[in-house]
């Protein structure tokens, strides 16, 4: 059973790593809003975190890299440290994972210190997956804040991109991945702490044993004088 999970959150660790790259590099963190004037210019604008990218009728997409980091907002300045973050976390939550499932090499047969790398790999999962929601969550309540502001002019409204969805879907598989290696080695701490529970019952009985009195049965003089009548 704990092979097959090591199975399951290898292949979930996998595409979660995939999914924050793509979340990562794709522009599409937030688009233009097709919005009052925005219906007679026609200008599709995609803004990532790196780069942001636009078109208008007829005229194919153009992308430029931003020149300075700081002429960013700031919910998209925290959004490229924390997706590059999460991307550095899943890596090293890969090769935790891996040292220590079953059939690595790793630590010999101590699978008290495989379990405790098990566990370590888990907490790294659940690590990115906070570092890969916060900056997403972020992201897309601004947006929305300013969709609805009165004050914001509709050239500056934006609406969701493809990537704070790719993002969501990619911490909620980072969140599941974590849940299952942490099961596993619950499972497993819990099959290693019974014979231990059980070898601890055995002694506390002997003890009992050894600690009570025997009383020999002794026949009475009553039952000596039925024998000879």
């Amino acid at each position: 059973m704990r092979a097959k999970l090591e199975v399951i959150a290898l292949a979930l660790g996998v595409i979660g790593l995939f999914g924050i790259i793509a979340a990562t590099a794709i522009p599409t963190w937030r688009v233009s809003a097709f919005i009052g004037a925005n219906l007679v210019v026609m200008e599709d604008l995609w803004e990532g975190l790196w780069m942001n990218c636009w078109r208008q009728a007829n005229i194919r997409m153009q992308c430029k890299m931003y020149e300075s980091m700081l002429i960013l907002p700031p919910e998209l300045q925290a959004a490229r440290g924390l997706m590059c973050v999460s991307i550095i976390l899943v890596v090293i939550s890969l090769f935790v994972t891996g040292f220590g499932s079953r059939t690595s090499n790793c630590c010999g047969d101590n699978m008290k210190s495989k379990n405790t790398t098990l566990a370590l790999g888990g907490c790294l999962y659940l690590l990115s997956f906070l570092t890969t929601i916060i900056p997403v969550s972020w992201v897309a309540h601004t947006v929305i804040t300013n969709f609805y502001d009165p004050l914001v002019v509709d050239g500056r409204k934006r609406e969701l991109g493809s990537a704070l969805f790719l993002g969501w879907a990619t911490s909620g598989i980072l969140l599941i991945t974590g849940i299952i290696i942490l099961f596993s080695y619950s499972k497993q701490r819990s099959q290693e702490e019974e014979p231990y529970a059980n070898a601890h019952h055995m002694v506390l009985r002997d003890v009992h044993r050894e600690g009570s009195i025997y009383l020999e049965r002794t026949p009475s003089s009553l039952h000596k004088h039925h024998q000879y009548v």
